[in-house]
């Protein structure tokens, strides 16, 4: 009976586990402030970094991709025997719940981050080589244009691009059918989840990345409000 019940038990721990907001819990431990209310009022590392600098925001950076990478390891080993060939199905549930979980998180009324550190830690065990594809597209988007959101857009499109080619035939079959899914449908998630950038980045208004110090977010806060961090 526990076996008819095993993807629910799956998807619901890794969501919670995904939900867990350390940017938010990083912000107030650290500074006493509610990220939320201050810079883009994103709970990602990218507004941790643009508040509080460049060492809290790699320490959320890291929390979230950690997130998205330890319960794919783990969690599916406790339910699914890595012999089954539902194994690899309950590792990209895992992953789609996970970064769910960070996008969409109960305790902060759904609103929760754009999940590309989360969707980073995932990717890192269901596709290391596409994640490397993925890693270099954002390095140097990032160095040619210094915006974030402009930079996972296009990392989230070389991850599946690059997945495409490395499963090749395999794509629809029935031991990778979930994956491949995975793979166009989480970039094109990530891409919903920035459309205000997008729309800045065709106006031209989206602003580059700049560390910046908590006093200074609070002062630029009104100002800054508008930009909507990845």
């Amino acid at each position: 009976m526990f076996a008819d019940y095993f993807w629910f038990f799956v998807a619901v721990a890794c969501y919670l586990a995904g939900s867990i907001p350390f940017g938010l819990v990083t912000a107030k431990l650290v500074a006493g402030t509610d990220i939320r209310k201050v810079g883009s009022g994103n709970i990602g590392a990218t507004n941790v970094a643009r508040t509080l600098g460049a060492k809290w925001g790699i320490v959320v950076l890291v929390l979230d991709a950690l997130k998205g990478l330890l319960p794919v390891l783990f969690i599916p080993a406790l339910f699914v025997n890595p012999d089954s060939p539902d194994f690899d199905h309950a590792r990209v549930l895992s992953g789609v719940a996970t970064i769910l979980g960070h996008m969409f998180p109960l305790w902060l009324g759904f609103r929760g981050g754009k999940g590309v550190a989360t969707s980073l830690g995932v990717i890192l065990v269901l596709g290391p080589w596409s994640t490397l594809a993925a890693v270099i597209a954002f390095a140097l988007t990032f160095f040619l244009s210094r915006i974030v959101a402009l930079s996972s857009i296009v990392a989230a499109l070389a991850f599946g691009v690059a997945q495409f080619v490395q499963l090749g035939e395999e794509a629809f079959t029935r031991e990778k059918w979930s994956l491949t899914a995975f793979s166009i449908a989480v970039p094109l998630l990530i891409i919903a989840r920035h459309r205000s950038n997008l729309g800045r980045i065709m106006r031209g208004e989206e602003k580059k990345f700049q560390f910046g110090s908590r006093n200074k977010a609070e002062a630029d806060s009104s100002a800054a409000s508008q930009q909507q961090d990845g």
